[in-house]
């Protein structure tokens, strides 16, 4: 049955207050029908936007703040060379203190390795977490990198397979690592800490040699897992 009421002759004979209450009705609500869609679609617009920046604005960003990081730290040592012995002084967190490569990901894979892992510090290359052991030294030297989003270093991570080299170049050395175990074999919620301490898993055990540990999320968005790999010193190069 028609929601109009017709007469005989096929015309409304709705009253006439009742059809012109009706008609402002549905004016007031297509203004506000509009305005939702609008703004439904601008909110969806504003999320895609936002996924697209930190899959792909995000990458070019740290890409070009990697290579002016890799710039800086190379000059700086290269004008602490020249002023003679270096002095021992304690990284400041963000400061850049390593150039990491790793051969299996590419001759033009180099990222710098700063002191800490605050997620300011992770958009401009790998972190060092502050209190584990420095390159080369005996203990655990452990660094953190995305896995996606913020020049993603270490997207491939996974693909990392035991015998894998890992080479962290300092200002007077260059240390040679090799994996123990794939990064895709171990995997822990990120409050285990025992994977940083100087043994992991033996937070009272005294280190008897020079080891790296590298972390990234196990998955391609954020969670709280982390795949984790061990490796040990290999070799050691003095640089002139």
């Amino acid at each position: 049955m028609s929601s109009s009421l017709l007469d005989d002759s096929g015309t409304d004979s709705t009253p006439r207050a009742d059809r012109t209450a009706r008609t402002r009705w549905r004016r007031r609500r297509t203004p506000a029908v509009l305005f939702i869609g609008v703004l439904l679609l601008g909110t969806g617009l504003s999320c895609l936007g936002w996924v697209v920046y930190q899959l792909l604005g995000t990458n070019m960003v740290s890409n070009q703040v990697f290579q002016t990081e890799r710039d800086t730290l190379r000059q700086k040592w290269d004008s602490e060379k020249a002023r003679g012995p270096k002095v021992e002084s304690e990284a400041i967190p963000g400061d850049a203190i390593a150039l990491l490569r790793i051969p299996a990901f590419g001759p033009s894979y180099e990222i710098p390795v700063l002191s800490g892992t605050d997620l300011d510090i992770l958009s401009r290359g790998v972190g060092h977490y502050l209190g584990t052991a420095d390159p080369g030294q005996l203990g655990n030297f452990a660094i953190a990198g995305h896995r996606v989003t913020h020049g993603q270093p270490f997207a491939r991570l996974l693909e990392l397979n035991k015998g894998d080299r890992i080479v962290v170049e300092t200002r007077d050395a260059i240390y040679t690592y090799v994996l123990d175990a794939s990064p895709r074999d171990l995997t822990v919620d990120d409050s285990e800490t025992w994977v940083l301490d100087p043994v992991p898993g033996k937070p009272a055990a005294n280190p008897t040699q020079a080891m790296i540990t590298l972390t990234t999320c196990q998955d391609l968005f954020h969670s709280p897992d982390r795949s984790v790999g061990f490796g040990h010193l290999e070799s050691t190069k003095d640089k002139p």
